[in-house]
């Protein structure tokens, strides 16, 4: 390494003679040093070439050095890892060794003192068992006396309760058992009656009773026997009789006894298969069956209402309309729904169409006009009647007078009795007054006669 640098250091002289001016210098001089130049720079290269590989060599052993080096460092560190670690483990032993025992010896002291506290608690609940097994025997034997008591009560209480309570039951259950024997007796009835109302609406020649039968029940309900008659003949000579009649009084003058009622006539009809026809066509859907069935229903009705207007109508026998009687508001609906229906019978037939509703409506309206015909009738009475009331109450005013006088003399007597009365008691408030019994003996009274 310092041949290197020697090498160097000459060259670098030898550069600068050369580069430095040559006054007076000879030419072989200069040729000298050229060639030593040469040399110096050929030994230079070789020395540094030698120096390369020297420096190789020797950074090739500073590296095998250095890593024999680390490698020992490394071992050492292991070992000393190693150590640190062992030491370390050692140290959480023994640490755990030294919890462990803590641990123990906290255990048995708590077990310790678990043990006393049980036993504390085990004498103790001894103590507590043996009190409450006492009261408890003391309120078994007081509870089983109350419900001895109570139960000979609630057996003398459901004794006599069960036989009032089964008395009432089978009083209630024969009751029932009778109301079910009538009713069943009147199923039974029903049964007759409907079946015997089957036969009459199945019945041709015998329907038009059904008819007859309700609207007798609705006369029934709004006029008097007197006021109404059944099967009348209307006209007279006639053999023609319509099934009811409304009397009205006091109408006709035309006979040498006294006025005759005035008839106004009322006959039932129920066109039956016709109607049934048309529910069956309205339920099928059926629009030209509904309108034909329903065509047929008003000529029947037009047709029964000419025959009311030819054989029972006849003025001044009878009023100037009659009534028409359809027994179910079903027909009388279907009628009303027939365009011009009721009007025409009106104005062609003067015949008057009704069902159940209507009819009542119209005798109840009948019945008033009855009402208001009575009191025309016996209004004259009534004055008459009060005009006797009216004489008779000017000699009752009379009779008051004097009896108010009367009345009032009787007062005043009253009046001087008493006043006699208290002057009588205040002279005897110093007398001592005997009991009833001697009072009654001396008096000579009988046992109820003071009362009197």
């Amino acid at each position: 390494m310092l041949g290197l640098l020697a090498l160097i250091l000459i060259l670098l002289v030898l550069i600068w003679a050369r580069h430095k001016p040559q006054a007076g210098v000879a030419p072989e001089l200069l040729q000298s040093n050229e060639r030593l130049e040469r040399e110096l720079r050929d030994e230079l290269g070789r020395s540094a070439s030698g120096t390369r590989q020297e420096l190789l060599q020797g950074l090739a052993q500073f590296q095998q050095v250095l890593t024999q080096g680390l490698q020992g460092s490394n071992q050492s560190l292991a070992q000393q890892a190693l150590a640190a670690r062992e030491a370390q483990d050692a140290a959480a032993l023994r640490s755990v060794q030294a919890q462990a025992e803590s641990m123990q010896r906290l255990n048995d002291a708590m077990r310790e003192q678990l043990q006393a506290l049980s036993k504390t608690n085990d004498q103790r609940l001894a103590e507590l068992r043996l009190t409450v097994e006492q009261r408890l025997t003391a309120i078994q034997q007081d509870n089983e006396k109350k419900l001895e008591q109570m139960r000979a009560t609630v057996d003398e209480k459901l004794h006599a309760t069960l036989e009032q309570r089964l008395g009432e039951s089978f009083k209630q259950v024969a009751e029932r058992l009778e109301q079910v024997h009538k009713g069943l007796g009147e199923m039974q009835n029903l049964a007759r009656d409907v079946g015997s109302l089957n036969r009459v609406l199945t019945n041709v020649k015998t329907r038009g009773v059904f008819g007859e039968v309700q609207l007798a029940g609705l006369l029934d309900q709004v006029f008097t026997p007197e006021q109404y008659a059944a099967n009348v003949a209307t006209l007279p000579g006639s053999s023609e009789r319509v099934e009811f009649a409304i009397a009205l009084p006091g109408q006709r003058r035309d006979d040498d006894i006294g006025g005759k009622p005035l008839w106004l006539p009322i006959d039932a009809k129920f066109p039956r298969e016709d109607y049934e026809r048309l529910l069956d066509a309205q339920e099928r859907g059926d629009p030209a069956g509904a309108e034909a069935s329903a065509k047929a229903i008003e000529n029947r009705l037009r047709l029964e209402a000419r025959t009311i207007r030819e054989k029972y109508i006849g003025p001044p026998h009878t009023t100037d309309f009659g009534i028409l009687f359809v027994p179910t508001e079903g027909l009388y609906a279907e009628a009303l729904r027939r365009p011009g229906l009721v009007e025409g019978l009106q104005r062609e037939f003067k015949v008057m169409l009704c069902g159940p509703t209507t009819l009542l409506a119209t005798l109840t309206s009948l019945q008033m006009g009855f009402r208001t015909l009575a009191l025309e009738k016996r209004s004259a009475e009534v004055w008459e009647v009060l005009g006797a009331v009216k004489t008779e109450f000017g000699k009752f005013g009379d009779v008051l007078a004097k009896a108010k006088k009367k009345l009032e003399e009787a007062g005043n007597t009253l009046d001087a009795a008493e006043v006699r009365t208290r002057a009588m008691t205040r002279k005897l408030k110093g007398v001592e007054a005997l009991p009833d019994d001697a009072a009654q003996r001396m008096l000579q009274l009988g046992p109820g006669e003071d009362a009197e």
